[in-house]
């Protein structure tokens, strides 16, 4: 008799526990199949009926990373807020998220963060999602008036270099204590400011004098 769908999910949830356990004990290292199996006290054949290869762990275990990030999005872009207001929402919560997971265990955050690097074309597909919510915001912006003068591509690249220090959990790590939520409520209000009603954007080639 096959396996119920609900223990299998409830078995692989156990097996991320001891995959998230490896992670905060070794560090960024690989775990193969056998380790995992090894340490779950199971055969590596029945392991393999919950994940396939290694690869399929680390898509799980990212799953499970960004899965309450990937929640607050959809949460905000839902709100009957501001475009203003909502903008400030889609970053802040993240940032309060990724922070509270710092505090917890700096060495599980750490550990995370250089298993994403190492392994950015799995990260890369959540990155692009965080674009594809954040262009929804842009859009009801351009509705409510604002980044008239701009494509919804153009104004999403130009926010996220604006923010990148608050969604980037990497930089976080390094630079936590100069970080806050009333400097990004600025950095907010200056996109709106910089970017918003009616504003141009630069000339290409800056108006720099180089003197000697």
């Amino acid at each position: 008799m096959a396996r119920p769908q609900t223990d299998i999910d409830a078995t692989k949830q156990e097996l991320l526990d001891i995959v998230e356990a490896m992670v905060a004990k070794r560090g960024a290292v690989e775990i193969t199949v056998n380790e995992l199996a090894a340490e779950a006290g199971m055969s590596p054949s029945n392991l393999y009926r919950f994940f396939e290869n290694k690869e399929a762990i680390l898509e799980a275990a990212a799953e499970r990373w960004f899965a309450p990030k990937i929640a607050i999005m959809e949460e905000v872009v839902a709100l009957p807020l501001p475009a203003h207001e909502k903008l400030y929402q889609f970053f802040v919560r993240r940032y309060r998220l990724s922070c509270q997971q710092l505090a917890a265990d700096p060495q599980l955050f750490q550990s995370y963060m250089e298993l994403g690097a190492q392994h950015f074309e799995v990260v890369r597909g959540y990155v692009d999602l965080g674009d594809h919510y954040l262009a929804i915001i842009v859009a009801e912006a351009m509705e409510q008036g604002f980044f008239t003068d701009l494509t919804i591509d153009e104004t999403v690249s130009l926010i996220n270099q604006m923010v990148h220090v608050y969604c980037n959990p990497e930089v976080l790590v390094f630079l936590a204590h100069k970080m806050s939520e009333n400097k990004l409520s600025l950095i907010v209000d200056a996109i709106f400011a910089g970017l918003g009603q009616g504003a141009k954007p630069v000339a290409d080639v800056p108006n720099i004098k180089v003197v000697s």
